[in-house]
């Protein structure tokens, strides 16, 4: 069953509910006052028939009684009766005094010149003493005792309450008002059923349409309802979720090209030193190495470019184990001016033989203790330092090492000399197999992963890594690790 005809049940329901509770209602109320379920008719005039005075005007229409059956003939006195008048005034009531035919007193509260042709006739035996009587649109409720004068004639005695015509006016038009509340019962339902529609079924189906093109693979498209309920929170989190998978549809299509990227690099990295190796093996077994001299030369280079093919290999394993969160760190307590006196160590020889001047700047420090992995920071330094030597071209070379420090970070800056890199180029050096270099000679860009391994291996460390270059002057490389100790 759907939600439209669920709510059109339930409305339905709702508005039958309040007829018959608003019936059976209106109905005990009639019982309840009046004692006879057949009065609706009757209902204010019953009410008022049968109570038609209030407590302190019921007392004095009692003591006006008392005289009427011991002293009738008091009821003639102008000065008692305008006393009791004062009294009535005070309740918002009036008195009224017949004897036969005419009029003994009169309240000056009603003003109501036609107050006398509508009393009540003579009833001795005085069996209706209450009930109510209309002049106009004028409502009158009262209570009378009729008696005799001392000299035998008739007399009565009227206390007379006027009431709300509102009464009166309701009893009249009460099938009106029942048939307007009714009306407006059902009108209110249906304008909330259609509010209710309109603010849940609408979204509904906008978020069913939503949900289809996701699922014929559109994701170009947004969700613009702004309510603020249930469906809006719905709504809200439909529309994350489409900007989720749109991301994600996003980044595989870039992961993709990445990968194309990759086997083409790769492909092409490899390729090179294989040809140079077939190249150089054919022409051995042709014979173009003649000579013992020629055949050395020859099975040199296939070592090298063997050694080159193994390195490549290697470093592809590493970041691919790297990238997938597989190689194991081991962290200690490194003494960072001692492990780079060591790196400088192992490197110098190999940089004089380059003509490259290795500094190392130590002298305005002891001894600063960092969280390393000894063997991972190592292979970090050296690939910054190799990748920098691999971009140098003026005559006098040099690479500068020199250590920075803050309360909780030490920062490693590694400089040189070299060409530069193009602001176009720096975003992307540590990407893996990116390369400077757009023709991807090896014997003048590296393998493109150097910067790559070391960007991951500073990121398992909790560091960060960076770069600034200015083109023709120099690179400097930054990276940060993180202290054991205070200054």
């Amino acid at each position: 069953m759907s939600i439209r005809i669920k709510l059109l049940l339930s409305y339905t329901g709702m508005l039958v509910i309040s007829l018959l509770v608003f019936i059976l209602t209106a109905s005990l109320f009639t019982i309840a006052a009046t004692g006879d379920i057949h009065s609706f008719r009757d209902f204010y005039n019953v009410h008022y028939q049968l109570n038609p005075l209030t407590e302190q005007e019921e007392s004095i229409f009692l003591e006006l009684k008392y005289l009427a059956k011991n002293e009738p003939d008091q009821l003639q006195n102008n000065q008692l009766l305008q006393d009791y008048d004062f009294k009535l005034k005070t309740v918002r009531a009036g008195l009224y005094v017949r004897r036969e035919d005419s009029q003994v007193f009169e309240s000056h509260t009603f003003n109501q010149p036609e107050l006398r042709q509508h009393l009540p006739l003579y009833d001795l035996n005085n069996n209706q003493i209450r009930s109510t009587f209309n002049i106009g649109e004028r409502f009158y409720a009262y209570a009378k005792f009729d008696f005799l004068y001392s000299d035998g004639k008739k007399g009565s005695v009227f206390v007379i309450r006027e009431r709300s015509p509102f009464g009166e006016v309701t009893r009249r038009l009460f099938p009106i008002i029942i048939l307007v509340l009714i009306g407006l019962i059902v009108i209110a339902n249906v304008l909330l059923y259609r509010w209710i529609t309109r603010s849940v079924v609408k979204p509904l189906h906008l978020l069913r349409n939503s949900a289809e093109h996701i699922q014929e693979g559109n994701l170009q498209f947004s969700l613009d309802l702004d309510s603020k309920d249930e469906i809006g929170q719905l709504n809200e989190a439909f529309e994350n979720m489409r900007q989720r998978l749109q991301e994600s549809v996003q980044l595989r299509l870039q992961d993709e090209e990445n990968r194309k990227e990759l086997i083409s690099n790769i492909s092409h990295d490899l390729r090179t030193p294989i040809t140079n190796i077939k190249g150089y093996i054919e022409g051995i077994r042709d014979g173009v190495a003649d000579t013992p001299e020629k055949m050395d030369k020859y099975v040199n280079i296939i070592y090298s470019k063997a050694v080159d093919l193994d390195k490549l290999v290697d470093e592809l394993f590493l970041y691919s184990k790297l990238d997938l969160r597989q190689v194991p760190f081991m962290f200690e307590h490194v003494d960072i001016v001692n492990f780079l006196d060591d790196c400088i160590d192992e490197l110098h020889y190999v940089m004089e033989e380059k003509a490259i001047e290795l500094k190392w700047d130590k002298r305005p420090h002891q001894s600063i203790q960092v969280i390393a992995d000894l063997e991972k920071l190592k292979r970090t330094v050296l690939n910054i330092i190799e990748n920098a030597q691999n971009f140098m071209d003026k005559q006098h070379k040099f690479i500068h090492v020199s250590v920075q420090t803050s309360a909780t970070w030490v920062t490693v800056e590694i400089k040189d000399n070299g060409m530069g890199i193009s602001r176009e180029d720096m975003p992307h050096i540590f990407e893996r197999l990116y390369r400077a270099e757009r023709s991807r000679n090896s014997a003048t860009g590296g393998s493109g992963l150097g910067l790559a391994i070391a960007s991951q291996i500073i990121a398992e460390h909790g560091g960060r890594i960076w770069a600034e270059s200015e083109p023709g002057a120099g690179t400097s490389l930054f990276f940060t690790l993180k202290r054991t100790t205070n200054l």
